[in-house]
């Protein structure tokens, strides 16, 4: 019974704890103890704090029992990603400088979930800041993949996605620049939505008005994210661009009729990707499932010509931003794929970020033209499957080289310039037994459509049951 809980999904684990059929503090256990026997082999969480989450879930029960009302998500597990300030929790950044980290209040996302009833249990691992999509850093070392421990669990919401993969919570916070809550979904076998700028508000956010980050939400199943969502969505005046719509609207059955869906589908962009063979030949079957849900299917693509520029450009100038102190002060303790991104920001002129925001905003208007068209674009989350844990970086595709740690995820990245909603859903393994997520994009605020589509190729294809083997 305690280990079979951490198999629930969080929608039905939370509706045990409301009915009083399980104790939340059982369902603390069961996962402490989880993590206990699995997260040594994956590196999964990391700062976690038994002691302090059993109290917690004791403090839930008493609230329930007590009669008063409850959030959406009482009594659930949860950890952070340790790019995200916690009250009184060690928050690292992956970085040796932020080891001793702790801060004294909570950011907005991690504020609303326990709002909604989460209870932390420790932190996600991360690449170092946060920045490439393979999490490993000097603190806490490198997240393996569940699903084969000589891969990479990707990033740099890694660590949310192989604990989630292992069952060691069922919920779990992320972020996305350039595809850190869609990527390591893919190498997982999870789900990671990256929502519409402003759906999830940020705070603190030293580039408020920026749209090229965002958090979200991870989770086994699409409704178990739609199901999150709800409770991190929503207005707040300490953002510029949140969106007024209400958390609510993604409350309730994902179940809709989809047919005469217009679905897009390119394996790689009208030739612009290079694709993994593997990842072409798992993703292959998914047209005909996205007819058989009801779509009309047709190979098409948008025109993302500047995606790269627009990406890169201002990506550089945030993270100087960000960071820039930082290496200013400890230029040989931050990483050197880093530094250089840094260092990127700071030789941009003022022409070459206008030039990124006219590229940017004719870039919008091409992709808004496009889902006029078209209800979804399909087409692959990552350019290949979980890569050897030991690179930083895969170095080619296909005979083609990546000579950065950007160039194998345009895929994930180009979305993220549009601002459209993405998700990350299983769609199958390789003959090596490895995750390939498909990615589903849909029009600028159109999470609750994609969540819809999303969930219905889950049910089709069912391949989120497929458990790793640890």
């Amino acid at each position: 019974m305690p280990d079979s809980l951490c198999h629930h999904t969080a929608t039905d684990l939370s509706a045990l704890i409301r009915e009083r059929e399980v104790s939340a503090r059982e369902v603390m256990q069961a996962h402490l103890d989880r993590i206990e026997l699995l997260n040594p082999k994956v590196n999964a969480l990391v700062s976690v704090d038994p002691e302090r989450a059993l109290a917690a879930a004791a403090s839930a029960d008493e609230w329930l029992a007590s009669g008063a009302p409850v959030g959406p998500l009482h009594g659930l597990p949860i950890a952070h990603k340790d790019t995200h300030d916690s009250a009184g929790i060690r928050t690292t950044y992956g970085s040796p400088l932020l080891a001793d980290n702790v801060p004294d209040r909570d950011e907005l996302v991690v504020e609303r979930l326990k709002a909604a009833g989460t209870i932390v249990m420790g932190k996600t691992n991360v690449p170092e800041f946060a920045a490439g999509s393979h999490t490993f850093n000097p603190v806490f070392g490198t997240t393996a993949n569940p699903y084969a421990l000589d891969r990479s669990a990707g990033g740099s919401s890694g660590g949310a996605a192989a604990s989630l993969a292992c069952r060691m919570q069922p919920l779990a916070d992320g972020s996305d620049m350039g595809g850190s809550l869609r990527n390591p979904a893919s190498f997982c076998n999870v789900v990671g939505l990256r929502p519409a700028p402003g759906r999830v508000p940020t705070w603190p956010d030293l580039a408020a008005w920026s749209t090229l980050s965002v958090q979200g939400p991870m989770a086994r199943t699409v409704s178990d994210v739609a199901l999150m969502l709800s409770a991190i969505a929503g207005p707040d005046d300490r953002s510029p661009i949140a969106i007024s719509e209400p958390g609510s609207v993604f409350q309730g059955s994902l179940e809709a009729d989809l047919s005469g869906l217009r679905v897009a589908f390119s394996m790689d962009l009208d030739g612009e990707l290079v694709v993994a063979p593997q990842v072409r030949a798992v993703l292959e079957p998914a047209a005909q499932v996205l007819t058989d849900i009801g779509g009309a299917v047709e190979e098409a693509a948008p025109d993302l010509t500047g995606a790269d520029e627009v990406f890169r450009t201002l990506r550089a100038w945030q993270f100087e931003l960000a960071l820039g102190e930082l290496r200013d002060a400890h230029p040989d303790r931050i990483k050197p794929s880093l530094r250089d991104n840094i260092d990127a920001g700071r030789a941009l002129t003022g022409a070459d970020v206008g030039r990124a925001e006219r590229l940017h905003a004719e870039l919008y208007h091409r992709v808004r033209e496009f889902f006029g068209r078209y209800d979804v674009l399909a087409l692959p989350v990552s350019q290949v499957p979980p890569f050897d844990i030991d690179l930083e970086f895969p170095t080619e595709i296909g005979g083609v080289a990546m000579p950065s740690y950007l160039d194998w995820m345009r895929s994930a990245y180009w979305i993220s310039a549009t601002g459209c909603p993405a998700i990350s859903v299983p769609a199958g393994f390789t003959p090596q037994g490895l995750p390939v997520g498909l990615q589903l994009v849909a029009p600028h605020r159109g999470e609750r459509r994609l969540l819809e589509v999303a969930h219905a190729f889950e049910r089709a294809t069912q391949h989120a049951a497929v458990l790793p083997q640890l």
